[in-house]
């Protein structure tokens, strides 16, 4: 197993890694809409989205792989009311449209908005 660790990406926030590749297949942590650099969370839905979404491309680039080879996506929502502006953010990053779950969630770390986590081929 290979551990992916990038510093483009928030360092995580508890007892786990940004994410493993083994098999050809990389999977993720999930991700949040932190400012890797000050560990402050983006303003609104969208500024979480966006920020989310270049997160899972930094662990993605680390880890080898990209957007086009994600295979399955899971979405967590605190508040499925922000599930149309989600989307629109997320449409612009998984543009291969991946299989993908999305769940609203009673509550997330540092209480976030968003967050995402992906299963991408990849080599190993």
């Amino acid at each position: 197993m290979k551990v992916v660790a990038t510093k483009n990406a928030p360092a995580a926030l508890g007892p786990y890694s940004q994410g493993y590749v083994h098999g050809g297949i990389f999977y993720s942590a999930g991700q949040l809409g932190l400012d890797p650099v000050s560990g402050e969370l983006a303003e609104g839905i969208e500024g979480q989205a966006d920020q989310a979404c270049r997160n899972v491309g930094a662990v993605l680039e680390e880890a080898g792989t990209s957007f086009d080879k994600v295979l399955k996506t899971t979405c967590f929502l605190a508040d499925m009311g922000d599930f149309a502006a989600f989307n629109e953010v997320y449409a612009k990053y998984f543009t291969s449209k991946p299989a993908r779950s999305c769940v609203a969630v009673k509550t997330l770390p540092k209480n976030a908005l968003c967050e995402i986590e992906v299963i991408a081929a990849a080599e190993e």
